[in-house]
């Protein structure tokens, strides 16, 4: 997916850049004196948060769970039981579709995590500022983490991940790859993370397996700051673009929000869920079509694309939805709702009882957390 804008966009020094294979910028004498403040309370709190995946006093993957019995997350969460597929199913083939789709996503989740890696690693190449560059080594450590921790849960409940989507694959390529600051972080801090908090939030709430739950609100305990990473950026970014600028990373975003919601659980993509139910995609794809046709089924089906509002939000408080593009996403999304609220995100409680949790668990002293102090731009 291609972009208007071909070059860097530096409005804000914190931000500056040069090319991956430039070392020698990063060793000019004043480059270490000229250290931003913006990101130090987010690096700061980096031990308020520490968790370790391979350490059972934080999360043990060994919990059992009755996979052919059970769901591991609440089956009225899945728009594929409210069409047709529901009424062509029994009892044990239904948990066996909300589990292999559980599957699909947590593996998308994980190839996500991933590219995040990978991303923060890039950012550490380019990023000429001391302090963004601290900031994006930080977001590295994490992102690996979250790479073992899905892992290690995936092969508990599956043996291994299924092979990543063609739609996310190719958005994670787009962003890891290039050389664009503005495009890594639209990108990974804003859509890629979005969509994940929102994923994180509804599995946190819906699920049904306690190791999975915490595995998400462990996750989220750092996801919350790689957000407000991006929110930091926006602030000093977006307002001082010239208006051809901004409109292209504007349009940008919508390009990219609809292949992640059009594409990432589309019957297609998931042949082989179906086919392990004896379904063929094809067929499934039209009893969906033929469930849009009904208003009451329509709008329980667009319950599923709330995962998608920590993502909106995140676009419009950054000031990457405007009255240009906002009655595209009224569509899937009530905006008025979304104008009216603050910055606060719908994760954002959860992650911050996560913290609580792990500071306590670490041994330093407990008390009121608020990821708000967090995100103001020093």
């Amino acid at each position: 997916m291609t972009s208007k804008i071909t070059t860097n966009i530096t409005v804000d020094d914190a931000y500056e850049a040069v090319a991956p294979d430039d070392f020698g910028a990063m060793m000019e004498v004043d480059r270490y004196g000229k250290r931003s403040t913006a990101f130090d309370k987010i690096i700061s709190a980096t031990h308020d948060h520490f968790w370790d995946p391979q350490d059972t006093k934080y999360i043990d993957f060994s919990q059992p769970f009755d996979m052919e019995n059970e769901y591991l997350v609440d089956p009225d969460l899945f728009a594929d039981l409210k069409t047709a597929v529901g009424d062509k199913l029994d009892e044990k083939q239904k948990i066996k579709l909300v589990n292999l789709d559980t599957q699909w996503s947590l593996s998308s989740i994980l190839h996500g995590e991933a590219g995040a890696l990978a991303l923060s690693a890039s950012l550490c190449h380019i990023l000429k500022d001391p302090g963004a560059q601290e900031y994006a080594a930080n977001q590295t450590r994490e992102e690996a983490r979250h790479v073992a921790g899905f892992s290690n849960y995936i092969k508990a409940r599956w043996g291994k991940p299924v092979a990543v989507g063609p739609a996310l694959g190719d958005i994670l390529t787009d962003i890891v790859n290039s050389p664009l600051v503005w495009k890594k972080i639209v990108g990974m801090q804003m859509l890629v993370e979005g969509l994940a908090m929102g994923a994180f939030a509804t599995f946190y709430k819906s699920g049904r397996d306690p190791l999975m739950v915490h595995l998400m609100q462990l996750t989220m305990t750092d996801e919350a700051f790689h957000h407000k990473f991006g929110k930091i950026w926006a602030d000093r970014t977006i307002p001082k673009l010239a208006p051809e600028q901004r409109d292209a990373i504007e349009d940008w975003a919508w390009e990219v929000f609809q292949v992640l919601l059009f594409n990432l659980g589309s019957p297609e993509q998931k042949k082989h869920i179906y086919e392990a139910v004896g379904l063929d995609w094809e067929w499934v794809q039209g009893a969906f079509m033929e469930a849009m046709t009904d208003a009451n089924i329509r709008d329980e089906m667009q319950e599923s694309t709330n995962i998608f509002r920590v993502l909106i939000k995140t676009l419009l408080k950054a000031g990457i939805i405007t009255d240009r593009t906002s009655m595209n996403y009224a569509a899937f999304i009530d905006m008025k709702e979304l104008y009216g609220e603050g910055d606060r995100m719908g994760g954002d409680d959860i992650a911050e009882e996560g913290i609580k949790y792990l500071m306590k668990l670490n041994g330093q002293e407990g008390g009121a957390y608020s990821l708000d102090k967090m995100t103001a731009a020093e």
